[in-house]
């Protein structure tokens, strides 16, 4: 006689083994797995998260096609399911979205309450681990190893209670998935959305990935997937017929990635620490445009965007970039070194329109970018610019100040005429 299976009422939370409803709330929303109590390595992320909130804090838009972008030359930041039926994605055109679904709902996006929102959800997740590796404002791994004698419930029972708990307390959906290891945690998260729940077992791995496409690995994005597919190597089972060494020599450290992947083996341990690599804000025009004036406006915005940021999270960078698309979609992309880190809106800027005013000639341009990289601690940060520009202590002093002022009253409290063009 078999062992009944380990189930698990999405409802309740109530942990059970065998058939039928959940014996305890009669729900037949029950999920069930050999490998259930197993399993501590978790992926989560919320349900077309910018539109969900859009939709909990309106209700008129509840049952709506409903897309978080704007401008005819923008591109779609989030698209609620309703639209993705019509084949709505995200970063895509806006004018391709609009075609697609052209009785949908637009609304702009509202950042300040995503990262209020994204704040709640990691305040929940911080009362089931410390181990917890954000990938961005919705989504993160969490570690649950060992965490069942201090919650008194295996991790999947945590994680079922986590997005039930957002659900009731916030008013936004999710889904999670749950396994051994990293790789196959984040590719669990995706197989049942919204309001999902999925597990990939030890036992089933290779089963599992035999067959699958090769996109569905982890940093092969289409550009890779055209070079493999040419070398005929379309899905994992194609990675499984070469040697490691066969693999490195062709694709470097990638092939080997591809070849512990593709076996199901990923090592990376969830990193709680994990360092931001780079702030980076941009903009799509409505029309294209080479105006140096309207140009040097946006650049402007951008910096005091970027440096905020890096002031709320307590970074600097050491490297000033500057990102432009031209009209035929020709990326240009421009860097420079600083002497030192910094985190001031006044450097930044400084050192992107340097940057532009060599770049002027190539436009118009339909979309500009700028960021900061080489990021590091906000204490090592450069507080006091190039004394050899005599005004560029008196741009600091008076950078803090607006900051203050920003801080109490608002961001829009005070602002640079240049911000205005």
């Amino acid at each position: 006689m078999t062992n009944p299976m380990p189930a698990l009422c999405r409802d309740c939370i109530t942990g059970f083994a065998g058939a039928g409803r959940c014996p305890n709330c009669r729900s037949p929303r029950v999920f069930r797995h050999p490998e259930l109590w197993q399993l501590s390595i978790a992926h989560m992320d919320c349900d077309a998260f910018y539109a969900s909130v859009e939709k909990r804090d309106n209700p008129d838009l509840r049952d709506k096609p409903l897309i978080v972008g704007g401008g005819k030359r923008g591109v779609v930041t989030t698209a609620c399911y309703i639209a993705r039926i019509k084949g709505v994605r995200s970063a895509m055109p806006m004018f391709q979205a609009r075609k697609l679904c052209p009785e949908a709902e637009i609304v702009p996006p509202r950042m300040a309450v995503y990262v209020e929102v994204s704040k709640q959800i990691r305040a929940m997740m911080n009362d089931m681990t410390p181990i917890i590796e954000p990938l961005s404002l919705d989504e993160a791994f969490l570690d649950l190893t060992g965490t069942t004698r201090v919650h008194n419930e295996p991790p999947a029972a945590q994680m079922a209670r986590l997005v039930k708990r957002i659900e009731d307390e916030i008013g936004i959906t999710g889904s999670f998935g749950l396994s051994h290891n990293k790789f196959l945690a984040k590719i669990a998260s995706d197989l049942d959305k919204p309001r999902g729940m999925s597990v990939i077992g030890k036992a089933e791995t290779t089963d599992f990935l035999r067959g699958k496409p090769v996109g569905m690995i982890w940093g092969v994005g289409p550009a890779f997937r055209q070079t493999l597919g040419r070398d005929g190597i379309r899905t994992i089972s194609d990675i499984l017929r070469y040697d490691k060494d066969d693999l490195l020599k062709k694709y470097g450290d990638m092939g080997g990635r591809l070849w512990h992947l593709a076996r199901g083996q990923d090592y990376r341990k969830i990193n709680a620490s994990a360092k931001m690599k780079s702030i980076s804000k941009e903009t799509t025009f409505n029309d294209d445009t080479g105006d140096a004036t309207v140009l040097d406006g946006y650049i402007w915005r951008l910096a005091v965007q970027v440096s905020d940021r890096a002031k709320t999270k307590d970074l600097a960078g050491v490297v000033v970039t500057l990102k432009l698309k031209k009209s035929n979609f020709k990326q240009l992309s421009r860097r420079i070194t600083l002497h030192a880190p910094t985190q001031l809106a006044d450097t930044i800027y400084l050192n992107a329109a340097r940057m532009l005013e060599k770049e002027l000639p190539e436009g118009p341009f339909r979309l500009i970018g700028v960021g900061l990289s080489g990021i590091c601690p906000a204490d090592q940060a450069d507080t006091s610019p190039d004394l050899l520009d005599v005004t560029a202590p008196k741009r600091s002093a008076a950078e803090a100040a607006t900051d203050a002022i920003r801080k109490k009253y608002g961001d829009k409290a005070i602002l640079k005429g240049r911000s205005l063009r």
